[in-house]
């Protein structure tokens, strides 16, 4: 049909220009944060963009649904206001049939998000994890400069670096001094490479054939020990090495699990998918329901029932991790919630027509 063809292609324009947007603000704010980590030394450089596309996957899901609902506003507005929405109801489109074309559109849109949001989201989201695992590993020498001091624990170990590796994943002709219990500790070493302890989280400096001297000072009794391999703690870790997130688990590893966490967050992603269906009918609804000269008031009363809405889904789902609501409850009632709103959106229109109507033909008695 003409009509449900021009109807897509405007709901699509609108919603592939808002994504666009959307995701081109949060990729540039994104991408500075990355480059101030990566000029700090936290973040190796050539990790910069593949985090971002990680990153960027991984954040998708959460903006879809702002996005269809801006889009549909947008759309629905501009057929609005160009009168073509009075035309459509001239020629016999009724708005139930404008609500089947929306949800037709949304319930695709719906696939699409669902295939990000369970199995996508969270293959970014371990990517992200593993670089930042690598990060660790890796920054520690990116960080370190030749010819530059670099301090670690608070001041208490600091570590000069003559010259790094040509692989640039150790360093040669080192220096450190550490101080512990009122006494200073220097070693030097031709080489020495930085190894994280996955189980504990700590870091350590091992120097390869060196020398290490210990005393006092001020005074004359310092211990001078040569060694093949020694090895500094620099930064105490976790009590338990930091692992994948739960949103980093596969949608496999959690669906049918009796962990609140798990729990939460399989129903999280598939209130993302929900989420997508139920803004795009309060669109239209929204604009159905519009009476006002005020153009922007569909705007405005939708984004703030999103904001609502949003806000309750984390709010929910932090309920549900801390165990004070049941699985059955979860994050559902929210959506119950919205859809007494489209309820009520749907049927407004009509109570106030037939009250209109009432009144019209309410007869006023004689005195």
């Amino acid at each position: 049909m003409i009509i449900q063809h021009y109807i897509y292609r405007e709901l699509l324009q609108k919603l592939l220009w808002i994504l666009s947007l959307l995701i081109l603000v949060i990729a540039s704010n994104r991408f500075v944060g990355f480059l101030a980590d990566a000029a700090e030394g936290s973040l190796p450089p050539d990790m910069v963009f593949l985090m971002l596309a990680y990153k960027m996957l991984a954040t998708l899901p959460k903006i879809l649904p702002i996005s269809i609902l801006v889009a549909m506003l947008l759309a629905f507005s501009r057929m609005d206001s160009d009168r073509e929405l009075v035309i459509l109801a001239a020629a016999g489109i009724s708005k139930v049939f404008q609500i089947g074309i929306v949800v037709r559109f949304a319930l695709v849109f719906c696939f699409i998000v669902a295939v990000i949001t369970l199995f996508f989201a969270p293959w970014a989201e371990q990517g992200v994890h593993n670089l930042k695992e690598r990060a660790k590993q890796e920054s520690d020498i990116s960080g370190i400069k030749a010819g530059q001091f670099k301090e670690f624990s608070q001041g208490d170990r600091v570590v000069y670096v003559q010259k790094p590796s040509p692989d640039n994943l150790s360093m040669e002709e080192v220096f450190l001094q550490v101080r512990q219990d009122g006494k200073l500790g220097v070693l030097t070493s031709d080489s020495a490479r930085f190894r994280l302890d996955k189980k504990s989280g700590n870091k350590y400096i091992v120097f390869s054939d060196g020398r290490r001297y210990v005393g006092t000072p001020g005074l004359l009794d310092y211990q001078i020990t040569e060694y093949e391999h020694y090895a500094i703690l620099t930064e105490s870790g976790e009590t338990n090495a930091p692992g994948a997130k739960t949103a980093a688990l596969s949608t496999a590893e959690i669906i049918g699990s009796d962990n609140k966490t798990y729990i939460a967050e399989l129903q999280w992603r598939i209130s993302l998918i929900f989420s997508c269906l139920l803004l795009s009918i309060l669109a239209i609804l929204l604009m159905q329901a519009h009476t006002s000269d005020r153009k922007y008031m569909p705007f405005l009363i939708g984004i703030s029932i999103y904001l609502i809405y949003s806000n309750l889904l984390g709010i929910a789902k932090t309920l549900l991790n801390r165990d004070v609501i049941p699985g059955f409850i979860g994050l559902w009632w929210v959506h119950f919630l919205l859809g007494a709103i489209l309820l009520a959106l749907y049927y407004l229109p009509q109570y106030r027509y037939k009250k209109q109507a009432g009144d019209k033909h309410q007869v006023i008695p004689a005195d």
